[in-house]
C-alpha cells in the first residue's frame, strides 16, 4: 500500500528531477508520464505548461524535447509553441534508481518500542529518509543501524517510514516494524483516526482564539522547491489551529492535521498572514534565536496495531525552541 496521502510526495516526480542525461540507457528503463491540457492551460507556452505538471524547470523540459523524449499525441513539439485544450503530453524519461541505503550509527530520541512500531522523537537536521543526492545521515540510516525487523512496502529507501516531518521540524514520528502494522497505521491516517498535534510559534499576534485553515495545497508555480495554497492542482489540505499564548509579536499555538500535505503548517500559517518563526521557506525576514522552523510535533496519538490500544506519547520541544519562547516571554513583560 503506497500512498500520496500517506507519504506526501510525488515519486513521478522525484524520478523525473533526476533523470539521467546519457542518451545510452536501454529502453526498459524508461517510463512514462502523461500531462492533458485543461481549458485553463490553453495558449500558455509548452515548456511553461509541463513546468507547472511536473517538478522538472522550464531548461529542462526544452532539453527534453530537444532529445525527443516529449510529444503531443504522437507529433514532435516545440517549448515555444501554444498549447491547446485537450492537448495530450507523453514525456518518456528515466527511472531513477534506488541507492544504496547503509545502517549508520546516529543516536535516535525513542519514545516507544515493541515488536511492531517504534514511536521516535526526532531531532532538528534529520532528514527522514534517504532521496538521490541525500543517501546518508538520514534517520532511515539510522533505524537500519538500530534494528533489522522494518515493513518494507514502501521500498529499500523508505523501510518501516508511514508519515515523514520536515527535516528541520523536530517530534514525534511512528515507524511500523512489519507490514501489519504498516497497513494499519497508514489505514489510521487515510481515516484521520491518528491524531498528530504540533507547537508552533508564529509571527504576530492572532487574534481569533482558534480557527481552521481549509486550502488546498500543490506545488509552488515557479519555485519548485516550495508548495503553496493552489486552487487550481492542489490538494485538500485542512489544518485547526489554537492559540496557546500571545506574546509582543508573535503567537505560540497548537496545530492539529486533518490532512498531511507536504509544508502543511508551514504553507496555512504563511497563506494567513502569521509564518512559523524561522522558516526558511516561508518565514519573514525575522531574526529568531533558533537554528530552524519553530515547529514541533508534541503529541501523536494512535491505536496500536497488534493490541488494538489507544495509545498517547507526547514529548517536549528541543532546547531552541524552548529559549526562543522564554525570550518573547522576557519581550512581553518588558525585560
Amino acid at each position: 500500500m503506497q500512498s500520496d496521502d500517506l507519504l506526501n510526495e510525488d515519486l513521478e516526480s522525484e524520478d523525473l528531477e533526476n533523470e539521467n542525461t546519457d542518451d545510452t540507457v536501454s529502453e526498459k528503463e524508461y517510463k512514462t508520464a502523461v500531462y492533458a491540457a485543461s481549458k485553463e492551460d490553453a495558449d500558455k507556452r509548452t515548456d511553461v505548461f509541463l513546468s507547472e505538471k511536473t517538478t522538472l524547470t522550464r531548461t529542462r523540459i526544452q532539453n527534453l524535447i530537444q532529445k525527443g523524449r516529449i510529444d503531443c499525441s504522437g507529433r514532435p513539439v516545440k517549448a515555444k509553441s501554444k498549447v491547446r485544450e485537450g492537448d495530450v503530453f507523453t514525456l518518456r524519461y528515466e527511472k531513477a534508481r534506488d541507492p544504496d541505503v547503509l545502517p549508520e550509527n546516529i543516536p535516535l530520541d525513542i519514545v516507544y518500542e515493541d515488536g511492531d512500531i517504534i514511536i521516535i522523537n526526532k531531532q532538528r537536521g534529520l532528514t527522514v529518509h534517504p532521496a538521490h543526492g541525500n543517501e546518508n545521515g538520514t534517520l532511515v540510516n539510522a533505524l537500519l543501524y538500530h534494528c533489522t525487523d522494518l515493513s518494507d512496502i514502501n521500498g529499500v529507501i523508505r523501510p518501516g517510514i508511514v508519515h515523514r516531518i520536515d527535516k528541520d521540524t523536530t517530534g514525534l514520528l511512528a515507524v511500523a516494524k512489519n507490514n501489519a502494522a504498516h497497513l494499519a497505521l497508514a489505514e489510521q491516517l487515510k481515516t484521520h483516526s491518528m491524531k498528530r498535534d504540533y507547537l508552533a510559534i508564529v509571527e504576530g499576534v492572532i487574534h481569533e482564539n482558534s480557527a481552521t485553515v481549509n486550502a488546498p495545497i500543490g506545488r509552488h508555480k515557479t519555485d519548485r522547491k516550495k508548495m503553496a495554497v493552489n486552487t487550481e492542482n492542489g490538494r485538500e489540505a485542512v489544518t485547526h489551529f489554537t492559540v496557546m499564548e500571545r506574546f509582543k509579536d508573535a503567537t505560540l499555538v497548537k496545530c492539529s492535521l486533518e490532512t498531511g500535505r507536504t509544508h502543511q503548517i508551514r504553507v496555512h500559517m504563511a497563506y494567513i498572514g502569521h509564518p512559523v518563526c524561522a522558516d526558511p521557506l516561508y518565514g519573514m525576514r525575522v531574526k529568531r534565536d533558533i537554528d530552524g522552523q519553530a515547529l514541533h510535533a508534541f503529541k501523536l496519538t494512535l491505536t496500536h496495531p497488534g493490541t488494538g490500544r489507544l495509545m498517547t506519547f507526547e514529548a517536549e520541544p528541543p532546547e531552541d525552541f524552548k529559549r526562543l519562547l522564554e525570550e518573547l516571554r522576557r519581550q512581553k513583560l518588558g525585560n
